[in-house]
């Protein structure tokens, strides 16, 4: 038996995010703080909370701007909140939405902080992108020099190699594979069918135009005004495909493995734009706000695995803990989101958590659980509606967290592979009304 709420048990109140749009699209000429200040201006107003309330200021940001280092501290300097609000950014890669709103829970359940908004945002449209080393030292030495001579030789120094641009690679630093080719591997290690993997991203596609269809999925999302007369709105996610089919999937060709390989453009997440915020409270201040929360966070585990086996599985050790840190049990979860960054990466994971070899492997007397698809991904994931690193944890709070009040289902569990073999996990609890 879990034990009950008190009046620190930090909990989800509301969650708010951008339209989620393929990079290159609707947010390539915006910036990172643009998105993340207007989806947490709207948030503020939506929840009618006085500024003076807020605390601290959590955002999680994968490739930040080097203009921008802390995108949190922009967010905190909205001209709703104090300017005292202290802020920080954390990265800890395709969590780190989800990482910033853990944070908030830790200080508010040590009586640190009453009121936190936590988050994320990514914005791969403007990835930062490098010179040489040589070529930077060559900019520098350029800006240092004294006299038109030195600076005539320093330029005339430069070669055409030293223009080639270094553009941050999405890839492991210890191993030199990407996650596709990581994903790649999975899939044929733990035979994944193509088909299977189709079949996952079709779910994915179809699930998420329904839920947009029926205004599930537009509930959380601010509407972005795209251009400077306001006049183009965009309300909704711009990769979900309704009209998709298994045929359709299934003509596309494999990316990272083009002779031999089952992981398309089509059973991947996109690169993705977007931002997401979260408002955490302690459940005595919810109340003496007059706010119904949504959700409790119960608990929350962080593992990780050797970057060079199965990059993707570290949530087949997160989730048993984060289980057993709320104290219940897989067959008691009542809904389940599961990040989908690949579809392999998703039936990896999932196989693993009914698998007796893998409870063997884990320590644990019974596998985790069976995974039951009603109950899965049921608004769709991220293959449909996109996967902005820094953003993507916070959305999935605040859908599971929505979809656990319309259902009225007492838990729901969070399940998150990330960057550098780390998988990360959170159960949330119904607060009752």
């Amino acid at each position: 038996m879990t034990p009950p709420l008190t009046d620190r048990s930090p909990v989800i109140v509301a969650g708010l995010r951008t339209p989620f749009a393929k990079a290159g699209t609707i947010f390539r000429d915006s910036t990172s703080d643009a998105m993340a200040r207007a989806v947490t201006r709207e948030l503020l107003y939506r929840t009618d909370l006085p500024g003076h309330e807020v605390d601290e200021v959590i955002f999680g940001q994968v490739v930040p701007s080097p203009l921008v280092p802390n995108v949190a501290r922009e967010v905190s300097l909205l001209p709703q909140l104090p300017r005292t609000v202290p802020a920080y950014s954390l990265n800890r890669a395709c969590a780190s939405g989800a990482q910033a709103i853990a944070n908030a829970a830790d200080q508010i359940r040590f009586g640190h902080a009453d009121i936190v908004l936590a988050g994320g945002v990514e914005l791969l449209s403007n990835v930062p992108i490098l010179h040489t080393r040589r070529m930077s030292r060559t900019l520098v030495a350029l800006s240092k020099a004294r006299t038109l001579g030195a600076r005539l030789r320093l330029l005339a120094s430069i070669r055409p190699r030293d223009l080639v641009p270094v553009a941050p690679a999405i890839a492991e630093p210890s191993t030199g594979e990407s996650m596709g080719q990581s994903a790649e591997k999975m899939a044929k290690e733990n035979q994944i069918t193509r088909e299977a993997q189709d079949r996952v991203a079709l779910m994915s596609h179809h699930r998420a135009a329904a839920a947009t269809a029926d205004g599930r999925l537009g509930q959380e999302i601010a509407p972005w005004f795209h251009r400077t007369a306001m006049d183009d709105v965009i309300v909704s996610d711009n990769g979900i495909r309704s009209d998709t089919s298994l045929e359709a999937l299934a003509a596309l060709r494999p990316v990272f493995d083009r002779k031999y390989g089952s992981v398309t453009a089509g059973n991947a997440s996109p690169l993705t734009d977007g931002a997401a915020v979260v408002l955490v409270m302690s459940l005595g201040k919810a109340r003496a706000l007059g706010y119904q929360p949504l959700a409790a966070i119960r608990s929350y585990a962080v593992a990780a695995v050797d970057p060079g086996w199965q990059l993707l599985m570290g949530p087949v050790y997160a989730v048993p803990m984060a289980l057993d840190r709320a104290g219940i049990d897989w067959k008691e979860l009542g809904l389940v989101e599961i990040h989908e960054a690949f579809a392999a990466q998703v039936l990896s994971n999932t196989e693993a958590f009914a698998s007796p070899a893998w409870a063997q492997r884990l320590g644990r007397p019974e596998p985790v659980g069976m995974v039951d698809w009603n109950r899965t991904n049921v608004l769709g994931g991220s293959i449909a509606i996109g996967h902005p690193f820094g953003a993507t944890g916070a959305r999935l709070v605040t859908t599971l967290s929505n979809e656990m009040r319309r259902r009225g289902e007492q838990f729901g569990l969070i399940s998150i592979c990330a960057q550098g073999g780390m998988g990360f996990a959170m159960v949330l609890e119904l607060v009752p009304s």
